[in-house]
């Protein structure tokens, strides 16, 4: 006994020895390095202050927050898409937490003599590329996966999305970053993005290839073309993958150099204006057979007023088949502060803006709107559907629904949960075969939602949803009708 008493002091002794030698090599390294002032005026305990820094996002996500507080999605939010994809009861009990007197929050007006269940209907599908592509698309669900590129997303994540679009039935977006063997994997409606780079492709300078773009198409998978112009969070600039997640498979797939930043143009070098976006449009449409639609976030709208006027000069089927619209406050895995916050409109302003044109144009039944952005609840989702968008689509949803936890890792290659870290170690949190499921319960539960409210407003399916069906919360408190805000356009004949 005495014996280990003495080995418990020395190792006691041993161990506060090295703390206080590391307390002093950390005080001389602290007092005489000059870039960091707090540290050289506080030495050791200055760096205390990185150490809660780091941790304060974690101690606010689970101890301080609110369910209703954080940005960019909540609590309540994302402890939805949880149980949703986990097949578990969203009911709540005891009220509502949400501040319904917030400025923008959209209330339902409920009918007086709901749809019963029996007349209720699911929303069927709908044609895009009528009459302009060789292969036009019956797209069968409303909501869909958005635009998130492998690279960007892990393997095993790209997999499980896959494999869970397919259970679904509705379509996965491959993002800018070309098109994998685990898109294709789980058999599920592609379709497939062209980014500013071409990354897919491409040619060795950079340009479209035909040929790589008829090999994309040959997959009976691929069902459409998606040329992206801008994306929510960063309109302006193209996309960035960093250095360590640019892998040997990666870069074959992209068409680059391993090891080295993917940085994108921050726009197509060749279209520079509307008649050359049109003739890209067309070429790509008759190179593929699909249709071929467009990605782009609203800033200044002009531009879409004088595009919309050169389609009706040339003729309808020069149109893109279909338009997203994305909010500026959308997600990426990486861009600059400033493009986050202050560059684009949001979906809320954007969307019934585009429809409004779109309508204004006589186009209502030629171009396809998809709404893509912070859209992860049925109320959001059901809001853009009455605002005029024939489909939706989420990108940080499905990250939800893979397990996310918003740990805001995910330019680092360092996210705890597997789905954007290419570091084998985390990615072996996620199983695809689990996850796949619970993006199918994700979007099962959505669609069930969602119709429930269309339920609730008196129609049979949210396809059938008007701007009359939903008010906005205004500044002076009082709610006002999404078509008293947002008049209907009638369609030119």
């Amino acid at each position: 006994m005495t014996v280990l008493l003495d080995w418990l002091v020395n190792l006691f002794v041993f161990s506060v020895g090295l703390i206080v030698l590391a307390a002093i090599v950390l005080f001389v390294i602290d007092r005489n390095q000059t870039s960091d002032a707090v540290r050289r005026n506080y030495p050791v305990i200055g760096r205390a202050r990185y150490i809660f820094s780091e941790l304060g996002e974690f101690f606010r996500q689970y101890f301080f927050a609110m369910d209703r507080e954080e940005m960019p999605f909540n609590r309540a939010q994302r402890d939805w898409v949880y149980e949703a994809a986990k097949h578990e009861s969203t009911n709540v009990a005891f009220g509502s937490t949400r501040n319904l007197e917030a400025v923008g929050t959209p209330i339902f007006v409920n009918c007086p003599w709901p749809t019963m269940k029996r007349d209720a209907v699911k929303a069927a599908p709908m044609r895009i590329g009528e009459g302009s592509a060789r292969l036009p698309y019956d797209a069968p669900s409303i909501f869909n996966i958005s635009g998130m590129s492998y690279g960007a997303l892990s393997k095993p994540a790209v997999r499980a999305l896959s494999n869970g679009a397919a259970k679904a039935g509705c379509w996965m977006n491959t993002g800018e970053g070309g098109l994998s063997p685990y898109h294709l994997e789980g058999g599920c409606d592609i379709v497939f993005q062209i980014g500013t780079a071409k990354y897919g492709v491409r040619d060795g300078q950079g340009n479209l290839s035909d040929e790589r773009l008829r090999e994309v198409a040959a997959h009976e998978q691929v069902r459409m073309i998606e040329l992206k112009l801008s994306q929510g969070a960063k309109p302006g600039k193209g996309g960035i993958l960093p250095a360590e997640k640019v892998n040997a498979e990666i870069a074959s797939i992209r068409g680059i150099p391993e090891g080295e930043a993917s940085i994108s143009p921050n726009r197509h070098p060749e279209i520079g204006n509307n008649s050359e976006l049109l003739d890209m449009i067309g070429h790509i449409r008759e190179v593929t057979g699909k249709p071929v639609g467009i990605k782009l976030v609203i800033g200044a709208y002009g531009w879409i007023e004088e595009l919309f006027a050169e389609i009706n000069r040339r003729g309808p089927d020069s149109a893109p088949d279909f338009i997203t619209v994305d909010g500026g406050d959308g997600g990426t895995g990486a861009a600059p502060l400033a493009l986050i916050d202050n560059v684009g409109l949001t979906l809320r302003e954007a969307l019934p803006m585009l429809v409004d044109l779109r309508d204004a144009a006589g186009l209502r039944d030629r171009i396809r709107i998809v709404a893509s952005g912070k859209l992860v609840t049925p109320s959001e989702v059901a809001w853009a559907i009455c605002a005029g968008a024939d489909f939706i689509n989420s990108a940080r949803g499905f990250m939800f629904a893979l397990g996310c936890i918003q740990a805001m890792k995910c330019n680092k290659n360092t996210c705890p949960t597997g789905i954007t870290t290419h570091n084998p170690k985390l990615q072996r949190g996620l199983d695809p075969a689990d996850k796949a499921v619970r993006v199918a319960n994700f979007v099962e539960q959505m669609r069930e939602e969602v119709g429930t409210i269309a339920h609730s407003v008196g129609v049979k399916n949210p396809r059938e949803m008007k701007r009359y069906h939903v008010r906005l919360v205004c500044a002076d408190g009082r709610s006002r009708p999404l078509d008293e805000l947002y008049p209907p356009v009638q369609q030119v004949a």
